[in-house]
């Protein structure tokens, strides 16, 4: 059973940093994609980022050049996130695509809600002064 566990939400002031944290267990087949989501209230989920095993990353336009994904190995990643601002709060999500499926994304790093299949429960991310 793949289990995926945010840590590191919390409240910045605007321009703060914040670095979140995912854990996962339960893989079976190695060479996940993992990614990062966001949902703010009354917005639908959307892609923020995405690591491959081959260090292959993706960003969406909007977090370009202030967050930051990585892998510290097949089952841990983190998403630091500097500059923060005020559009940025929302429930951060941790997501997995399984192994067995990862060939079909050979040369693309997904970051669309349907490519994944493990999700996490999601942290809580604020920004205010």
């Amino acid at each position: 059973q793949v289990r995926l566990v945010e840590s590191g939400g919390g409240l910045v002031q605007p321009g703060g940093s914040l670095r979140l944290s995912c854990a996962a267990s339960g893989f079976i087949f190695g060479d996940n994609i993992m990614g990062w989501f966001r949902q703010a209230p009354g917005k639908e989920r959307e892609g923020v980022a995405c690591i491959k095993q081959d260090g292959m990353t993706a960003y969406a336009e909007s977090v370009k050049g202030r967050f930051t994904i990585s892998s510290a190995h097949s089952e841990n990643i983190g998403l630091e996130m500097n500059s923060l601002k005020p559009e940025d709060p929302a429930v951060y999500y941790c997501a997995a695509i399984s192994g067995l499926r990862t060939a079909a994304f050979s040369g693309l790093c997904p970051t669309g809600i349907s490519d994944y299949d493990f999700w996490g429960q999601g942290t809580q991310v604020t920004v205010s002064s």
